[in-house]
């Protein structure tokens, strides 16, 4: 156990020590400032603004900044459906691959311009390599650049002072995508290639199998079977299996996957080219690629957090940020590992599977666990991956002990705000921030000020639709689900652990994280829908009020700090922060939870 604390202790120190220069390198370029790719990026900057007629110099105002982002993401959405309804009339497709269904064509569209990428099929035999290069990568880089775009607009706004412009949408989201995220990825594609990830736009191929395996005539694998293959014979206890068929050969699917699993990670997207995402050896080979992508999803949100600091020019500021998300982090991790260490008594079963680690024994819950991570490795990919609105895995959370697997579902729905997506998770922790420091107000009888500027009724308003909008997508959506017949088909269990996969996944997509459970069959006309219209509105909800408290406050004076103004920055706030996100996030679910994991827990114990 102490050599997985050790393991836990050791992603976090790197995280912290590689995101404080990338955080300080973000403040500049969004700044505006001059950086070490300037000499090679800038004419490239100009050249787009000068293709796409772009004024980068326009000071717009909160309405028209929303107004392009939203605008920007409607032409995105209409773009990729197009794309994923007719991807078999379009080149680079070696397999052949037909175009989508309406409804999973809007699924999917949505969910990559959300930053969420929840996908309701299996990458391999679903896309065709111009979907995933053109359609599905192009997305992972300008769904995670608004979400930049958008952060440092309520920035502008908090250190503005009775300005009208919160600044330039087109400059915001190329600066973030040129000098940001395609840089990161570049280079995060170059290792994961040499690491043994492939790829490769010539289709799949044919290997030979090291050993022949047998299948009856349902396709299952006969285990222990004995196989002659000059004969073509297969007998399983001396019995000749009938029907029986020998392979010796597995078509082995090949896409551009480097190129795909660095921006899905780097921009807190998590959609995978293959089914089994990065659970998959040609997604994720080996240790050391899963330590890399594992802490390249958090790399960017929480270099955001000491780029808020410097950028508002107060580092206290974004340190007491930082320390509120790493707190819930650390906590939820530590219940996750503790869980799947400790297993459960079924897993057990009676002393036949030995669940105590030590002695070379690994313990605990390795269901749906890959042997070349392990439990730790596991554990910290699942918090970090719903603590960020990523949702790749590199484990079936499906598979996890109930506390372990209910934990995940809370990352996502206390709103993405631990860190969260790439900015959208920081200015959907401002949100928090405003109404803690509203409610610290009511408490000690003084106007709620932040960052030098009265918090007034319409930004409280705004705030509490950025805090809300998750906890409303899921709870109504989720509800409206369980009350459809039809949803039961798509459940692989039932009772509790079958009401913890659709609130799951109406978590995941309201969290716009992407994740899922894996016995959950989403690709149905009702589900594809609904599932999309839940994650439009908790993307976009939370967005275009963020830019309205960012106009607002941009146009407010600074005020003077006096002797009982409230501090933002300090040990008591950082716990009251905390405090707000758990009651809002964890009390709206707690009756929901109660029906599903929790009570498949006390089921286990004994007590339900």
């Amino acid at each position: 156990m102490m050599n997985s604390v050790l393991q836990y202790a050791l992603y976090l120190i790197i995280l912290v020590v590689l995101s404080i220069p990338l955080g300080r390198y973000i403040s500049k370029v969004m700044d505006g400032e001059r950086v070490f790719l300037s000499a090679v990026l800038a004419p490239c900057e100009r050249g787009l603004y000068r293709l796409l007629r772009v004024d980068s110099k326009e000071n717009m105002g909160w309405k028209t900044y929303a107004g392009c982002a939203l605008a920007f993401s409607a032409v995105s959405l209409a773009v990729l459906m197009l794309i994923l309804r007719f991807q078999n009339l379009l080149p680079w497709n070696p397999e052949g691959v037909g175009g989508m269904s309406w409804p999973l064509a809007f699924n999917t569209a949505v969910s990559f311009i959300t930053n969420t990428n929840w996908q309701a099929y299996s990458g391999e035999v679903a896309l065709s390599n111009f979907s995933q290069a053109l359609g599905l990568t192009v997305q992972n880089f300008v769904s995670a650049g608004v979400g930049i775009a958008v952060l440092f607009a309520i920035v502008r706004g908090f250190i503005r002072v009775s300005a009208n412009g919160i600044g330039n949408f087109w400059s915001d989201l190329t600066r973030a995508v040129l000098y940001i995220l395609l840089p990161v990825c570049l280079v995060m594609s170059v290792v994961l290639v040499g690491l043994g990830v492939p790829q490769s736009l010539g289709g799949s191929t044919t290997v030979d199998l090291l050993e022949p395996i047998a299948v009856d005539a349902d396709g299952s694998v006969l285990v222990n079977a004995e196989i002659d293959t000059a004969h073509g014979t297969v007998t399983v206890d001396g019995q000749t299996v009938n029907g029986a068929q020998i392979v010796t050969q597995q078509q082995v699917p090949l896409f551009p996957q480097a190129s795909q699993v660095a921006p899905k990670q780097v921009g807190t997207n998590g959609g995978g080219v293959l089914g089994n995402n990065s659970a998959h050896p040609f997604e994720n080979p080996n240790p050391a690629s899963n330590m890399i992508q594992m802490l390249s999803i958090l790399l960017i949100p929480v270099a955001l957090c000491f780029s808020f600091g410097r950028s508002i020019k107060d580092k206290k500021q974004g340190i007491a940020i930082f320390l509120a998300m790493l707190v819930l982090l650390v906590a939820a991790l530590g219940v996750i590992a503790y869980s799947e260490q400790a297993a459960t008594p079924q897993l057990a079963q009676d002393g036949a599977v030995n669940i105590i680690a030590g002695n070379g024994n690994i313990g605990g819950n390795m269901e749906g666990k890959e042997t070349r991570f392990g439990i730790a490795s596991s554990s910290a990919w699942a918090a970090f991956t719903t603590a960020a609105s990523n949702g790749s895995v590199n484990s079936m959370h499906d598979s996890y002990t109930p506390i372990g697997g209910m934990m995940p579902m809370l990352l996502m729905q206390l709103g993405e705000v631990i860190f969260g997506g790439v900015g959208c998770g920081l200015y959907g922790m401002l949100g928090f921030v405003l109404l803690t420091v509203f409610i610290a107000g009511l408490m000690v009888g003084r106007t709620p000020e932040y960052l030098g500027k009265k918090i007034g009724p319409k930004e409280m308003r705004m705030a509490v639709l950025v805090c809300l909008a998750t906890p409303i997508a899921i709870l109504l959506g989720s509800g409206i689900a369980a009350l459809v017949p039809a949803t039961a088909d798509s459940l692989n269990n039932g009772g509790a652990h079958g009401l913890s996969e659709l609130l799951y996944a109406y978590s995941s997509c309201g969290g716009n994280n992407g994740s899922a459970f894996a016995g959950f069959n989403a690709n149905t006309p009702f589900l594809n829908i609904s599932l999309g219209l839940i994650m439009l509105f908790a993307r976009f909800v939370p967005m275009t009020t963020t830019l309205c408290i960012a106009g607002s406050m941009a146009q407010k004076k600074k005020v003077a700090s006096g002797a009982g103004t409230l501090s933002t920055c300090n040990a008591m706030f950082v716990f009251l922060l905390i405090l707000i996100v758990l009651i809002i996030g964890a009390l709206s679910f707690f009756p929901a939870l109660s029906l599903g994991p929790i009570a498949e827990f006390t089921q286990m114990i004994g007590i339900g």
